[in-house]
C-alpha cells in the first residue's frame, strides 16, 4: 500500500492537531467544531454513504458551497475509495446538465437554496445519479428522491477502518468552465492531490502552516477551492468557510472575528472589500496576505492594501489542468536591496514555477523563446501535478497534450513571456490575442488601458472581423457610477499609449459585459454578438478587473494553432 494519498492528511489533522477549530457559515447558521470532532463525522459520512450503496470506485458529485459538510465531502468520499466530483453552482442549466451526465455521478451531494432548484429542474432529463443527498439540517421540500445529510450521519455506523487506496486511483474530478466548447472532465489521482498539496505548503509556493487561520473565499466547487482543503489540513492549520456568495462586509467580519492571516480569491473580492473598508471600517489587523488569480489584482489595490493595513497582494497563476496554483509571484531574496517599485513590478507578474513543475515558452514552430522577459509564445509546462488526458475528449487529448516521447507537455493556451529572473507574465490568451494585417495585437494591454481611465469600470476587447484588415480590435465599456464617458474621446486617451494601429476601430459603452460562471469575462459570447448593438445584459453589476498593468511585448511571429485553456477563475 502506498501512503501518496489524502490519508495521512486526515491522519494527521485529527490525531496532531485535533484541538483546531474549523468555523463555516451555513444556511442553518454559524457551526464550529474541531478537528477531532470533524475526523468522527468524516467516519459517519463514509459510512453513510457506503449504507447508500456507494463503493470503491463510484463517483460522487457536489454541488455546494463553502462549508464544513462540503469540506467533509472531500475527505469522506475520496477516503472511502470513492472519488470526490465538485460541480459549478453557477453553470447554466444546460452545462450542469452535460456535466452530471459527462461523469456519470452515482450520487449527488447538494445546497438547498437554488443549487437543488437546478437539480430538481434538470432531473426528469439526467440518467444519473439516483439519488441526491441535500447538505442541510432538514430537506426543503422538494419531488426529488432526497435525504438529509444530517440525518444520514446521525444514523450512520462511523467507518472503523480506511480501505486500502492506492496512488493511482481517482480522488477528485472538476470541468473546466468550457469558455470555447463544452466543458472539459479533469480527474486527480490521490498522488496528484498529495503532490499539490506538499507543494502549495512549501514556502516556495503558499507556504502555509499550524500557526495560520486560513480563509477559503475561492469556492469549493473551482479546482479543488486551489488546493486549501487538503493543504490547509495537512498543515493543521485552522480553517474559516464563509459560505455561499459571501458579502465583502461578511468576508471582513470573519476576517477580524477570527483572527484570518491568510486568505484567497478572485481581485473582484478584494476590490469589493476595499470599498467595504473605506465605507464602514473593520479589521484586518490579523491578515497577513492575500493570494489572487484567475486575473491580476489592479496596482492600486496592491499598493492599498499594503500602504493602508499591511497586507501583501500575492498573485498566483494556475489552471484545473494544473490542479490550480502552479505559480506564486513573490520578489526572491536577491531583491531584498531593489527599489519599491521593482518589487512591485516583479509581484505585478504570475510568478515563479512552483516546486515540482517545469516549463518553457514556444513559438508556432515550437522552438524555445529565450528568457528575455520580451519573447511571446505559448507557455508549456509538465509535471506531477499536471494532468495528461482530459475524461470523455480524445479529440482534444490530440490537441493539448504532448506524447511522453515529446516531453510529456501541457499546452496551456496561455502566451507568456518569462524574464531572466524566470518570471512568468501572461501577455494575452490564444484564443483572445488580435491578428490584423498579419500583425498581433493584445487584447489585454487594451483592457488595462481602458480599466485606467477614470470613468471606467470594465473593458474587454474582443476582435472583429474586417474585410482588409482580416481582424480589428473592438471595445467594451462598462462606466463607472455615475460617470458618462465619450466613446470618441476613450479612443483617444489610447494615443501614446499602445501603437497607433492597436486603437480600436470602435468603442461601445455597455450597461454589463457579459461573464462566464467563474467571472472572467465570456469573450466567446461577446464574439458571438457583435452585430448587436449592445451586449446582453447579466442579473446585476459585477465588478471584474482586468490585468492592469504596462506589458512589453515585440510581435513575434506567433499563430494561436492550438485550443484553449481554462486558466483559475477562467
Amino acid at each position: 500500500m502506498s501512503e501518496s494519498t489524502i490519508r495521512p492528511f486526515f491522519w494527521r489533522a485529527t490525531r496532531l492537531f485535533g484541538e483546531k477549530t474549523v468555523v463555516s457559515r451555513t444556511t442553518d447558521g454559524e457551526h464550529r467544531y474541531s478537528y477531532e470532532s470533524f475526523g468522527h463525522r468524516v467516519q459517519k459520512l463514509a459510512g453513510a454513504l457506503s449504507a447508500l450503496g456507494i463503493s470503491d470506485g463510484d463517483r460522487v458529485g457536489t454541488f455546494g458551497w463553502n462549508h464544513h459538510r462540503h469540506f467533509e465531502a472531500y475527505y469522506g468520499i475520496p477516503l472511502m475509495g470513492a472519488q470526490i466530483h465538485t460541480i459549478n453552482v453557477q453553470l447554466s442549466d444546460d452545462r450542469v446538465a452535460h456535466i452530471v451526465e459527462d461523469a456519470s455521478d452515482d450520487l449527488l451531494l447538494v445546497d438547498p437554496g437554488e443549487p437543488l432548484a437546478t437539480i430538481e429542474r434538470l432531473w426528469e432529463d439526467l440518467d444519473s445519479p439516483d439519488q441526491v443527498v441535500v447538505m442541510a439540517e432538514e430537506v426543503p421540500e422538494t419531488e426529488l428522491p432526497a435525504v438529509g445529510y444530517e440525518t444520514l450521519v446521525a444514523e450512520a455506523e462511523p467507518v472503523s477502518e480506511w480501505p486500502e487506496l492506492n496512488e493511482d486511483q481517482p480522488a477528485g474530478m472538476c470541468y473546466t468552465s468550457g469558455t470555447t466548447g463544452l466543458p472539459k472532465g479533469v480527474e486527480y489521482t490521490h498522488r496528484m492531490v498529495y503532490d499539490h498539496s506538499m507543494m502549495v505548503t512549501t514556502p516556495a509556493a503558499l507556504g502555509i502552516d499550524e500557526s495560520d487561520v486560513v480563509l477559503s473565499v475561492v469556492p469549493m466547487f473551482h479546482v479543488n477551492s486551489w488546493e486549501f482543503p487538503y493543504a490547509a489540513t495537512m498543515a493543521g492549520a485552522r480553517q474559516v468557510h464563509p459560505g455561499a456568495s459571501p458579502s465583502a462586509a461578511e468576508l471582513v467580519d470573519l476576517i477580524g472575528s477570527e483572527g484570518v492571516t491568510l486568505t484567497a480569491g478572485v481581485p473582484t473580492v478584494w476590490i469589493d472589500v476595499l470599498d467595504e473598508l473605506d465605507e464602514h471600517g473593520g479589521d484586518l489587523s490579523s491578515l497577513e496576505r492575500i493570494v489572487v488569480g484567475g486575473s491580476a489584482a489592479p496596482e492600486e489595490v496592491t499598493r492599498r492594501y499594503k500602504d493602508e493595513y499591511d497586507v501583501t497582494v500575492e498573485h498566483a497563476w494556475g489552471m484545473t489542468e494544473t490542479m490550480s496554483i502552479g505559480a506564486v509571484s513573490r520578489p526572491k531574496a536577491s531583491m531584498a536591496a531593489a527599489s519599491r517599485e521593482e518589487r512591485l513590478a516583479k509581484r505585478a507578474k504570475q510568478g515563479l514555477l512552483s516546486p515540482g513543475l517545469e516549463m518553457k515558452v514556444v513559438d508556432e514552430d515550437g522552438d524555445p523563446l529565450p528568457w528575455d522577459g520580451e519573447s511571446a509564445g505559448e507557455l508549456l509546462v509538465r509535471g506531477p501535478t499536471v494532468i495528461e488526458e482530459y475524461h470523455n475528449r480524445p479529440e482534444a487529448n490530440e490537441t493539448d497534450f504532448e506524447s511522453a516521447a515529446d516531453g510529456g507537455w501541457l499546452h496551456t493556451g496561455d502566451i507568456a513571456n518569462i524574464d531572466d529572473d524566470g518570471y512568468i507574465e501572461i501577455v494575452d490568451r490564444v484564443k483572445d490575442v488580435i491578428k490584423s494585417g498579419g500583425e498581433w495585437i493584445s487584447s489585454i494591454e487594451l483592457e488595462n488601458q481602458l480599466m485606467a481611465h477614470q470613468d471606467v469600470t470594465e473593458a474587454a476587447v474582443v476582435a472583429a472581423p474586417h474585410e482588409r484588415w482580416g481582424e480589428r480590435p473592438l471595445g467594451f465599456v462598462v462606466p463607472q457610477a455615475g460617470a458618462d464617458p465619450d466613446a470618441t474621446r476613450l479612443r483617444e486617451s489610447l494615443v501614446g499609449t499602445v501603437p497607433k494601429w492597436w486603437l480600436p476601430d470602435e468603442i461601445r459603452i455597455s450597461e454589463t459585459i457579459p461573464k462566464t460562471a467563474t467571472g472572467k469575462f465570456d469573450k466567446q459570447s461577446i464574439r458571438e454578438r457583435l452585430d448587436q448593438p449592445d451586449l446582453p445584459h447579466a442579473p446585476g453589476r459585477q465588478r471584474w478587473p482586468i490585468i492592469s498593468r504596462t506589458l512589453q511585448w515585440p510581435m513575434r511571429t506567433w499563430s494561436p494553432g492550438r485550443s484553449g485553456r481554462i486558466s483559475m477563475g477562467k
